[in-house]
């Protein structure tokens, strides 16, 4: 029965997810139009031969370097969706997209300019909804719900708004997904690339969010993606069926609630304007694969500048951590992590050197490595008197089902 004419009409709760569509690549398609519709990726370091490229537009295509012709140790950035046709994705190797395919063009990556862009593309969207969420370079949660037009259409009224106005600032393409809460509306975003708007309601979730692999939800890795599938639960939906209590004995209490709970479209997280990081990190890719003993005296340098560095970015942000922790990454591309909690949060070179170094010994160091890092993570930030504020921060999925 609908409600009498004189009552309001009850908001429903509309977050939006906007990601930019393959964010680096296509700003250098502005740069580079004669580029488009063609396999590009973004990695790798400046060349002395990237000089020839200044011209822009003008410059011809046998002067961009082919990936097929590439040597080192560098990694994808980003690559343009005829480059992913092939399987190429961000944070593989570029030797190996070499293989996949050798004819893609491959530009050095301008981080300068991506971070004007982005500057520029979330000035356009504070002007229209002013309640964003930063979550990095290329994407950002919009709160929908009193913004004229987020309830038209679902936000799809709004996200429309959105997207031509970014583009006519930019030049540049996004694709949004909007729904109930964060948590879907990320999944939503993803449903229509590039340049796509999803809209997602309550009654939407076995429709369109249980047929989705476990993998696609924010927080369930490659490990927790693998555990999954040993128990034959490869869908949302698959999780969903399962009793809470069952999957708190499966995967500990904490985790088996939040599976429950994200299972079930459930996520109550506001969108924040100013939030603290999860955690601080740095880490390196050898150009040439290095050795625990061999290479002691080499790793043992860059370890210990990767611990100041950290240290110099929590100081320079005014948090400490409690959460110390190390990445290695073999020459046979497999990843191990390790860390540690300690009693009291810190940003001291020294103590993160220490700890991190604990860690160190509890990983294998017979293979050679490609990478290093170092991570410190359970922030707090620092008061005006320099002490710890208590913890806070939207909930997040629990981190033993992440990756470092």
């Amino acid at each position: 029965m609908p409600p009498p004419p004189d009552s309001p009409v009850p908001r429903l709760r509309r977050i939006a997810h906007l990601d930019m569509d393959a964010f680096f690549a296509s700003v250098e398609l502005l740069r580079y139009p004669q580029l488009r519709g063609l396999p590009v990726v973004i990695g790798g370091g400046r060349r002395k031969a990237d000089d020839a490229l200044s011209a822009g537009a003008s410059v011809p295509l046998d002067a961009f370097a082919r990936l097929g012709d590439y040597v080192g140790r560098g990694v994808i950035t980003t690559a343009t969706y005829p480059a992913r046709v092939f399987g190429i994705g961000s944070a593989m190797g570029m030797m190996k997209a070499a293989r996949l395919c050798p004819q893609a063009l491959v530009l050095p990556a301008d981080f300068e300019r991506y971070r004007d862009f982005s500057r520029r593309f979330k000035e356009v969207i504070r002007d229209i909804a002013p309640v964003m969420e930063d979550r990095g370079i290329d994407e950002v949660y919009i709160d929908f719900t009193d913004v004229p037009g987020g309830q038209r259409e679902g936000g799809r009224t709004l996200a429309r708004l959105i997207q031509k106005s970014i583009f006519d600032a930019t030049g540049l393409t996004c694709s949004i997904g909007v729904a109930p809460n964060k948590l879907i509306a990320k999944l939503a975003s993803e449903f229509q690339k590039p340049n796509g708007i999803s809209i997602v309601y309550e009654d939407d979730l076995e429709r369109l969010i249980w047929p989705l692999p476990a993998r696609k939800v924010n927080g369930i890795g490659p490990k927790a993606d693998a555990k999954l599938e040993r128990l034959g639960l490869r869908t949302v939906g698959d999780i969903a069926r399962q009793d809470r209590a069952w999957l708190e004995r499966t995967f500990g209490r904490a985790n088996g609630a939040w599976m429950h709970a994200m299972s079930h479209g459930q996520d109550d997280r506001p969108v924040v304007t100013e939030s603290t990081p999860v955690s601080m990190s740095r880490e390196t890719t050898f150009e040439r694969d290095l050795h625990a003993v061999d290479d002691r005296a080499e790793l043992g340098a860059v370890f210990t500048r990767l611990c100041e560095r950290v240290a110099e970015d929590l100081q320079r942000k005014g948090y400490v951590g409690r959460t110390i922790g190390i990445k290695l990454r073999y020459d046979d591309f497999k990843t191990a992590t390790r860390d540690q909690t300690i009693a009291e949060a810190t940003a001291d070179a020294a103590t993160i050197r220490r700890v991190a170094g604990q860690c160190l010994k509890r990983v294998p160091l017979e293979r050679r490595l490609r990478l290093l890092g170092v991570r410190v993570g359970a922030l707090l930030r620092l008061g005006p008197d320099g002490r710890p504020l208590a913890e806070d921060g939207p909930a997040e999925p629990p981190r033993e089902l992440q990756l470092f």
